[in-house]
């Protein structure tokens, strides 16, 4: 697979479908080198989109991430993959992972063992897409499946941030994508423990990190950060965690959503590091602290959604060219 760079979009799930075909072109015109569509439930269906990006482009790499490994059968998630990148070769980046609780529980699809499920969901997707005919039951049950149009060679990613899914991604998958406030110490965390495992199952590929950030950019730095700043406190609210621990700082976010201060208090060294936000040569001196700290590609998250374009135009002409 070949790329103009590793500087990724992500596409808003608010974004409007009739709006996907001209928006991914859009992004492929610009000059970036990598597409991802979300399929954050129950905005807009991953697999669908992406076959629209893929339709409405020519060369540019697209990444599902993520697809939940409980919400189709492994062996749907199988076929449909296979349809898309026989289809369009060498483009397709196909990600799964837990899904959210929230949504496999609104489904009534959350499973007893997230491990089990998502282990079972990525090595029966890979050897359906070799071409393998599987008979086996755990957690999904096949029965002499085989697919028909069978394809090797898609890239598989997980989407996960703990420790213990880590090491199951770099274990079995090809990569981890990396949420939004992840953060370079993050990074850097997440690519030991997934090279580690991977090293210990045998895997020689280096295991890609793609990672997703908020991004904020404007020739007025402190317009920049203003807006990356609400959404930031936003995520940090219902993201707390993993994403957050490396920093040491999770008593003190849990502290000011206690008192209800977070977006006001927040301290400027934290949009340093979960975001890149600020004028563009600050933005290309932040994507460079993720790529040195592991990062395989950057995918950009413009927010708020309605400067969508407007980043982006102002991106590819004065962040781009300094990557």
């Amino acid at each position: 697979m070949t790329k103009i760079n590793n500087i990724g979009v992500l596409i808003h799930g608010q974004t409007q479908p009739v709006d996907l075909p001209e928006i991914c072109q859009f992004i492929e015109n610009k000059g970036f080198g990598e597409i991802w569509l979300a399929e954050d439930y129950f905005t807009l269906g991953g697999m669908v989109s992406t076959s629209i990006a893929l339709q409405s482009t020519t060369a540019i790499q697209v990444g599902i991430g993520i697809v939940s490994a409980v919400v189709r059968h492994p062996a749907v998630t199988a076929m449909e993959a296979a349809t898309l990148a026989g289809a369009f070769p060498d483009r397709l980046h196909l990600g799964i992972g837990h899904g959210a609780p929230v949504w496999t529980q609104q489904m009534g699809v959350h499973p007893k063992s997230s491990l089990a499920s998502l282990r079972e969901s990525v090595i029966a997707v890979r050897r359906l897409l070799a071409g393998e005919t599987l008979t086996e039951n755990g957690h999904f049950r096949f029965d002499g499946i085989k697919l028909e149009h069978p394809i090797e060679n898609v890239p598989i990613y997980t989407g996960v941030a703990g420790p213990k899914s880590l090491a199951l991604s770099g274990e079995v998958a090809d990569g981890t994508v990396i949420s939004v406030l992840a953060g370079p110490k993050y990074l850097e965390w997440a690519a030991g423990i997934t090279t580690e495992a991977a090293i210990k199952a045998g895997r020689t590929a280096p295991h890609l990190l793609p990672t997703y950030v908020l991004y904020s950019v404007d020739r007025d730095r402190e317009k920049a950060r203003a807006r990356a700043r609400e959404l930031t406190a936003f995520y940090l609210e219902i993201m707390v965690g993993p994403l957050t621990a490396p920093y040491a700082i999770n008593d003190e976010i849990n502290q000011m959503i206690s008192a209800g201060t977070l977006a006001d208090e927040l301290p400027d060294a934290w949009l340093d590091w979960f975001t890149v936000s600020g004028g563009p040569d600050e933005c290309v001196e932040r994507i460079k602290a993720l790529q040195e700290a592991g990062a395989s590609s950057v995918v950009l998250t413009p927010v708020p959604p309605d400067t969508f374009k407007v980043q982006l135009e102002l991106t590819a002409s004065e962040v781009l060219p300094k990557l």
